[in-house]
């Protein structure tokens, strides 16, 4: 029988995964309501599709899902998670995983010692490119160097300009959050645990988000220094991780090009390599099949939410400067 989704926040993440579920084998994943306050949302969800309700509240979704997505702002999370569970459902969380970092805690301890289902939406888990990585990383020996730079024209970035109510305010969003905190579950994933060795960070007057963050962490036994800022490209974003290891190097770049240096040609990318806008799909199905078994009680490696919360003190530590 098919999963029963529901999902709470209809923004940008939880419409690009509803229309992952849309286009998802329904006898895998069924889409069962949405809920969001906004009548903005209402409209957009009518113009995306009518099969799927918008409900009148975060525990109707809950009451008639078996698992629920929950992409709301970061202050909401914990609330919706811990409804879900007490719901004897499974929870899907966009990250980060709540505002204050020693509630995410509390919440984390409590899920664990309680056996919740439970995951948290870091793509890379699901990533034909980070794939990649890790059979080139295989054939290349031990990883010496670590670089994570981020560069963006604006932030939020345009695309985002709806929610920048939080997402450009200190207290929730800012990019270390939002995008820094991909890499750094990448990071994690494949180099081990990371502790901030130091950090600045430059803010703007008043409660804006972070203009530009320097940092050095060890990652497992690797040294990775980090970079990112506002203003500092053309484009909408650029963002590459480059490991360095005894055989060379290699990198995902803008996302989703996983590319290897070899000394004749430079860098070169793998053959079935695609644009970020190509690519999320395929993602996001590895996210929906995995979050089917999740919620089945099998066997999948989506984000935990222990990885998630080690990412979050990171992000944090690094915020504090």
């Amino acid at each position: 029988m098919a999963v029963a989704l529901g999902i709470v926040g209809f923004g940008i993440m939880g419409e690009r995964l509803l229309r992952a579920a849309l286009n998802h084998d329904p006898e895998v994943i069924r889409l069962s309501g949405v809920w969001d306050p906004s009548p903005a949302a209402a409209e957009r969800l009518r113009q995306v599709t009518p099969d799927v309700p918008m409900l009148g509240s975060a525990a109707e979704v809950i009451a008639g899902c078996d698992a629920l997505y929950i992409a709301s702002p970061p202050s909401s999370h914990i609330a919706h998670a811990e409804a879900a569970f007490a719901a004897g459902k499974a929870a899907f969380l966009e990250k980060p995983l709540a505002a204050n970092l020693e509630a995410a805690r509390r919440f984390v301890a409590a899920a664990e010692s309680s056996g919740a289902r439970a995951a948290v939406n870091f793509p890379m888990a699901s990533s034909p490119a980070v794939a990649q990585l890790s059979a080139w990383r295989a054939e290349m020996g031990a990883p010496r160097a670590l670089s994570i730079q981020l560069a963006f024209a604006t932030w939020p970035r345009s695309w985002q300009k709806g929610a920048a109510s939080w997402l450009a305010k200190r207290a929730e969003g800012g990019f270390t959050r939002e995008v820094l905190s991909h890499f750094l579950f990448l990071t994690r994933r494949q180099l081990g645990p990371i502790s901030v060795l130091s950090s600045s960070v430059a803010y703007p007057e008043g409660d804006g988000s972070e203009t530009t963050i320097r940092a050095r962490l060890q990652a497992g036994d690797v040294v990775a220094e980090v970079a990112g800022g506002v203003g500092l490209t053309e484009l909408d974003e650029a963002n590459e991780w480059r490991l360095t290891l005894e055989g060379g190097a290699i990198r995902l770049r803008d996302w989703s090009f996983a590319e290897r240096q070899a000394v004749d040609i430079g860098w070169h990318a793998a053959p079935d390599a695609l644009p970020n806008e190509k690519m999320r799909p395929l993602v996001l199905k590895g996210q929906l099949d995995k979050l089917a078994a999740l919620t089945r009680g099998e066997p999948q490696d989506l984000a935990t939410l222990r990885e998630a919360l080690e990412v979050q003190e990171v992000v944090e530590r690094i915020l504090a400067g």
